[in-house]
């Protein structure tokens, strides 16, 4: 069934034709939407991918007799790549050149640390409601004293990044959510906070230990500092750069780092900065290193970077879906970011990561509160509508896993789709995150 949607004017739609086929008959270049047997009984990482290689044939035919071949995705990514989407943001294409592919061992960390949370998510949101605007501030003071040609206090940043990397470690939820709920009008800083969560989250799940992710949360945090010394007129149209303006555009990694330097900040945190527009397949800037010789903090923050590149709304560009990134990242592995990095990323943050507008099965809609990585196609879900997609006084709390226990597979309820943010006024700051109104209300949490 198709889903259709009217958004500031537009269309929006989702809905596929799929189409069984034969796991022997696959071809290089089909979108595997569906398989014979349960995601989280095989290798692959994301329910719907594009067929890269014969590689992935083989693996595709050593777990399944058959797969669902959705019809529909290559027309959407044509639609989006005719639409002008700008060239960070388009989806990659189908064919990558083998010369392009670089593959190194999976990353080994000496000691992980199995870290365990601690506290609660309700608890998590009241202790960390302000910590987001303090981040914001403290960016935003290093940013004033470098437009004044000042020596920046990096002190503050430092203490607000100790406060992040212990709330994740306490929950790693509680700051995902806050970070969807509530929402900074100057893209540069809201890009910062946000992509220290997903790094953060990220971090732990690789089993960082606590001074690591301090390091790289203070990293991400002013990974774009640098761009303080640039034209505001080049970063208002940062999208959309010529040639020339783009080769301005980026020396605002060495500009930061430089200055970052300057301010007597450490060499492990100037290496995230300097690193996170590095690229695995040594396509990247400023200096073009690639594979190994990019540190692992640096390799994570590109990848967060990136990623909420690819979601976040800005002016004159429309967003790609949570679901939609993620299946971009899966297609760069070994290109721009390496295999078990993204792997291991999208088993951190699930295929619909919290936060992520959903319509179920039954046609209400909610929002992604948290994932099981067992069973990454069921989250639980905060339903806001009846199934005539009406909104609720309160909001009721389904798990999907659970609630699909003993039911046969045709009659279960799932995700069908994700949904813009914004899609018809869908606010999930509204509602109290486990699922029934009280005092705990999340508009009061976040400050709204």
């Amino acid at each position: 069934m198709d889903v259709v949607e009217k958004q500031a004017g537009q269309r929006w739609k989702v809905g596929v034709t799929q189409k069984k086929v034969n796991a022997q008959d696959l071809e290089v270049g089909m979108f595997v939407s569906d398989l014979d047997r349960p995601w989280h009984l095989t290798p692959f990482p994301i329910q719907g991918f594009y067929i890269r290689s014969q590689d992935d044939i083989r693996a595709l035919i050593s777990h399944c007799r058959w797969v669902m071949v959705d019809v529909a995705e290559g027309r959407d990514s044509l639609e989006y790549d005719q639409a002008g989407a700008p060239s960070f943001a388009r989806r990659t294409s189908r064919k990558v050149r083998q010369q392009d592919i670089l593959e190194l061992p999976p990353i080994q960390l000496k000691n992980p640390v199995r870290h365990q949370p601690t506290r609660s998510l309700q608890r998590e949101l009241r202790a960390s409601r302000n910590l987001l605007r303090s981040a914001e501030d403290a960016i935003r003071k290093v940013a004033g004293s470098l437009d004044n040609d000042m020596v920046p206090d990096l002190r503050p940043v430092s203490k607000v990044a100790r406060q992040m990397t212990a709330s994740v470690l306490r929950n790693p939820d509680a700051l995902l959510w806050l970070a969807r709920v509530r929402e900074q009008d100057d893209h540069s800083y809201r890009h910062s906070l946000k992509a220290a969560v997903w790094a953060l989250v990220l971090g732990r799940h690789l089993g960082l230990d606590e001074p690591l992710l301090t390091t790289l949360a203070t990293g991400c945090l002013l990974a774009h500092i640098g761009k303080a010394e640039l034209p505001r007129a080049l970063l208002f149209n940062e999208h959309q750069l010529d040639a020339d303006q783009y080769q301005q555009y980026r020396t605002y990694v060495e500009l930061g780092a430089r200055r970052l330097e300057e301010a007597g900040l450490s060499r492990a945190v100037v290496a995230v900065v300097r690193g996170h527009r590095e690229r695995h397949n040594g396509s990247g800037f400023p200096a073009g290193v690639r594979g190994d010789r990019i540190p692992l903090l640096a390799k994570i923050a590109g990848l967060v970077d990136y990623y909420e590149t690819l979601i976040a709304p800005r002016e004159g560009y429309q967003p790609l879906s949570p679901a939609q990134a993620v299946s971009q990242l899966f297609e760069l592995r070994n290109v721009e970011f390496q295999e078990d990095l993204v792997e291991q990323f999208i088993q951190s943050i699930g295929i619909y990561p919290i936060g992520t507008l959903v319509q179920l099965t039954n046609g209400q809609r909610g929002v992604v509160v948290s994932h099981s990585p067992k069973r990454r196609l069921m989250p639980k879900v905060m339903v806001m509508t009846d199934v005539g997609q009406q909104p609720l006084k309160a909001a009721k709390m389904v798990n999907l896993a659970t609630c699909n226990e003993g039911r046969p597979v045709e009659q279960s309820l799932r995700v069908e789709g994700c949904l813009p943010n914004g899609t018809d006024g869908l606010d999930p700051a509204r509602y109290d995150i486990t699922g029934v109104e009280s005092r705990w209300n999340l508009r009061r949490l976040v400050g709204a």
